[in-house]
């Protein structure tokens, strides 16, 4: 797959913002599955983009704990770099990480069994978000940013989706902590860790 820029602007400032909290949303956990005959038949849907350079679903195949996020990005994030704890839910494979002295966390989720990428959000949290705005391609990639009434409150809580098929995606989540609450879009970082998240799985998957 070609690499392409991403397009998402990235503030130096506002990652260090990230230092002083930010903490995420669990999310997901089982393997993921291979992918079937035909896995993204009648896909986009919904009004999602489609991923027209889509990476293999052995990007998504390990535990985000180790392949989401590394440890030097993780200081960039949280100020410091915490055993990441797995979470479990019917999406797949999940991570979440805590700083306890900031009372900041950070949490990303490989979707890899509902098999409807983007299009699951678009169709499904869309119509409930109070915060839904789609973002410029992460490195080729088509993202969107939202916020639903069970996330958290959107001045200091963002999920931004990211359709690396089709049929997979993967959600990186965070919640700023006090000193950031109300002074920093948490949906413009959150952004930026997911640019993080899908570098790791560029060279993941050998792209």
């Amino acid at each position: 797959m070609k690499h392409r820029a991403t397009s998402v602007a990235f503030s130096c400032v506002v990652i260090a913002a990230l230092a002083v909290g930010c903490t995420g949303k669990p999310a997901a956990n089982p393997v993921g599955t291979p992918r079937s005959e035909s896995p993204s038949a009648g896909l986009p849907r919904g009004g999602a983009p489609k991923v027209d350079s889509p990476m293999p679903v052995s990007a998504l195949s390990s535990d985000p704990c180790q392949s989401a996020l590394t440890p030097g990005q993780l200081e960039k994030i949280l100020g410091t770099a915490p055993q990441g704890k797995p979470d479990s839910s019917p999406l797949g494979p999940a991570c979440n990480w805590h700083n306890s002295d900031k009372g900041s966390h950070a949490s990303v989720s490989y979707d890899t069994q509902t098999r409807t990428g983007l299009s699951g959000e678009y169709e499904n949290t869309k119509p409930q978000a109070v915060v839904w705005r789609p973002l410029p391609p992460i490195q080729g990639f088509p993202a969107v940013a939202h916020v639903t009434p069970s996330g958290g409150e959107p001045d200091y809580f963002c999920q931004v989706s990211v359709g690396v098929a089709d049929d997979l995606s993967f959600d990186a989540s965070i919640i700023l902590g006090p000193a950031k609450k109300g002074k920093v879009d948490p949906c413009q970082v959150t952004a930026q860790v997911a640019d993080m998240v899908v570098t790791n799985l560029r060279q993941k998957a050998g792209s």
